[in-house]
C-alpha cells in the first residue's frame, strides 16, 4: 500500500496544496501550528472517516470557506484508487472512489489503511475509559468496515433511549417501562454486535502487543490487555451476551429512570492495561506508559497487516520527541521500509544519517509545503 499523492483544498489551514510522496518515509519539518499535524489528520480521515482530535466537520474547513476536500491517489496490490472526501460546512460529507460517489460510507472504508501515533495517544494509558473505547473502535473500523455502521446504529439507539428516559423523568410518569422495553430490545441487539467484535479484536491484538512489549522492555515486563465489557461476557456467543445484557438492564431500570440515562451497555466498556499484573494507569512510570503505547501501536500495524495482507501506512505525529533515544530506535528499527511512514517533527536531530538519506524531507510553513526551507 503506497500513498502516491495527497491534495488538500480548504482543509484546516491549507488553501490548495498538493504533495507527491517519493520515498517510503516522508519527514515533515516545521515549527508548531504550521500544518504538519493537519496533513496527517487528512490521511487519517481517509482511512477511518474519524479524527483523533474528534473535531466536527465544520472545524476542519478553512475559515471563510463552505467546503473542504481531501483527495488521494493510492496504489495497492489490486490497483490504483482515487479517493475523495468532501466536507461541507452546512451539509453532510460525501465520499467518492475513482470519481464515483459512494452512497454507504462504510464502503469507502478499507481502501486506505493507516495507524496514527501521536503524543495524544499517551492518554490511552492515563486517560479515561472513553479514550480506550475510541482507540478500539478506530482499530475495528479498519479491521471490519461494517463496524462503523453498527457503531452508528448503537449510538443512535442510545441517544433515543436516553431521550425517552429523560422525558419519563420530566413528566413524572413511571409507568412507561413497557415502552422502554422496545428501546431495550434495540439496544441489546446492536450492543451485542459491538461487544462480540470488541472482544474478538482484543483477543487477537493482546498477544501481538505483549510480544512487542516484551521485545521493547527486554523481557523484564509482561503486558496484559483485557477487555472488560460493562455486560458480563462469559462466552463470545450472541445468545448468551444478549441474555446477560437483558438481565443487567432489568436490574438497573429503576436507577436509569431515576438518573435519566442508560447505565448498561458497551458505551461503558473498559479496556484494562496492566504491566506485571499492576494497572498501568495507576502505577506505570512515564517510561513504562510510553513503552506500552508504542507496543499497542506496533501491534495495530501488525494486526491490520495480517488481516488485509498489505502493510498499512504509519502516521507519526511529533511522537519521537515524546520517546527517549532507546524507544525511538526501537520504533525506527521496527519501521525500516516495511511501512510507508509520514513523520512530523520540529527538527531533524532525532534521525540518523541513514534515515535522512532514505527519506523525503518536506518543510511546512503556514499551510505551505515545499522541498526546501
Amino acid at each position: 500500500m503506497y500513498l502516491k499523492t495527497l491534495h488538500l483544498r480548504q482543509f484546516r489551514n491549507y488553501q490548495d496544496q498538493k504533495v507527491e510522496f517519493t520515498a517510503p518515509k516522508t519527514i515533515l519539518v516545521g515549527n508548531n501550528a504550521q500544518g504538519k499535524s493537519n496533513l496527517l489528520e487528512a490521511v487519517e480521515l481517509l482511512a477511518t472517516l474519524r479524527s483523533h482530535r474528534l473535531a466536527r466537520d465544520r472545524d476542519l474547513i478553512r475559515h471563510g470557506d463552505a467546503i473542504a476536500q481531501i483527495n488521494a491517489i493510492l496504489e495497492r496490490a489490486v490497483g490504483i484508487s482515487d479517493l475523495t472526501l468532501t466536507l461541507h460546512r452546512h451539509a453532510r460529507r460525501s465520499v467518492a472512489i475513482n470519481s464515483e460517489t459512494v452512497r454507504r460510507q462504510m464502503d469507502f472504508l478499507g481502501v486506505l489503511n493507516a495507524v496514527e501515533f501521536s503524543s495524544l495517544d499517551l492518554e490511552l494509558v492515563r486517560g479515561s475509559p472513553e479514550n480506550r473505547r475510541n482507540w478500539l473502535d478506530t482499530l475495528l473500523i479498519q479491521l471490519e468496515p461494517v463496524y462503523t455502521h453498527i457503531l452508528q446504529q448503537y449510538n443512535q439507539v442510545l441517544r433515543q433511549r436516553n431521550a425517552f428516559l429523560k422525558k419519563s423523568q420530566e413528566s413524572g410518569v413511571r409507568s412507561q417501562e413497557s415502552q422502554l422495553s422496545i428501546w431495550d430490545a434495540q439496544l441489546v441487539t446492536v450492543g451485542t454486535r459491538l461487544i462480540i467484535r470488541r472482544d474478538r479484536a482484543i483477543q487477537r491484538l493482546a498477544p501481538i502487543a505483549a510480544a512487542w512489549h516484551a521485545s521493547i522492555s527486554g523481557g523484564t515486563e509482561v503486558l496484559q490487555i483485557e477487555y472488560a465489557p460493562n455486560v458480563p461476557l462469559a462466552k463470545n456467543h450472541a445468545e448468551e451476551v444478549q441474555q446477560a445484557f437483558f438481565s443487567k438492564i432489568q436490574q438497573r431500570t429503576a436507577a436509569e429512570l431515576h438518573r435519566s440515562t442508560t447505565l448498561v451497555g458497551p458505551h461503558r466498556d473498559e479496556v484494562k492495561l496492566s504491566i506485571n499484573q499492576t494497572p498501568a494507569r495507576q502505577y506505570g512510570s512515564q517510561g513504562q506508559q510510553r513503552t506500552l503505547v508504542l507496543a499497542l501501536k506496533l501491534a495495530e500495524l501488525q494486526l491490520i497487516e495480517e488481516v488485509i495482507n498489505e502493510s498499512p501506512l504509519l502516521l507519526l505525529d511529533d511522537v519521537l520527541a515524546e520517546l527517549d533515544p532507546f524507544r525511538q530506535n526501537q520504533l525506527l528499527d521496527a519501521i525500516q521500509d516495511r511501512f510507508q511512514t509520514l513523520i512530523t517533527t520540529t527538527h531533524l536531530g532525532a534521525f540518523d544519517s541513514h534515515w535522512l538519506k532514505s527519506s523525503q524531507i518536506l518543510y511546512v510553513q503556514t499551510g505551505t509545503i515545499t522541498n526546501s526551507r
